[in-house]
């Protein structure tokens, strides 16, 4: 049985993983339904990319940046954006 960490942090069974194609920094989504805890993963790089630009949006806004997303975009946050795009271009040759 998983624990949780002090954290919030639990690490899924790798029975489980492999049966829902989970790997090492695949995004997945958490929710409450019917009083359990959902995890699925977020399969649809495009909707990831989506999002994180939406996040890069949201939190510049707030800091009252105009920053265009392809360029002057935080190291990080690019970074994360090119690891998800090489994903999505592995799993559409395969």
């Amino acid at each position: 049985m998983a624990k949780v960490d002090s954290k919030g942090r639990i690490v899924l069974p790798q029975e489980v993983r492999e049966q829902l194609g989970i790997t090492p920094g695949t995004e997945v989504a958490i929710h409450e339904e019917e009083g359990k805890a959902v995890v699925e993963p977020e399969d649809d790089p495009e909707q990831i990319i989506e999002r994180m630009e939406r996040l890069i949006e949201e939190t510049s806004s707030e800091r009252g940046e105009t920053t265009p997303l392809d360029e002057g975009t935080d190291p990080i946050a690019q970074k994360h954006r090119d690891a998800i795009r090489r994903g999505a271009e592995k799993s559409s040759d395969e």
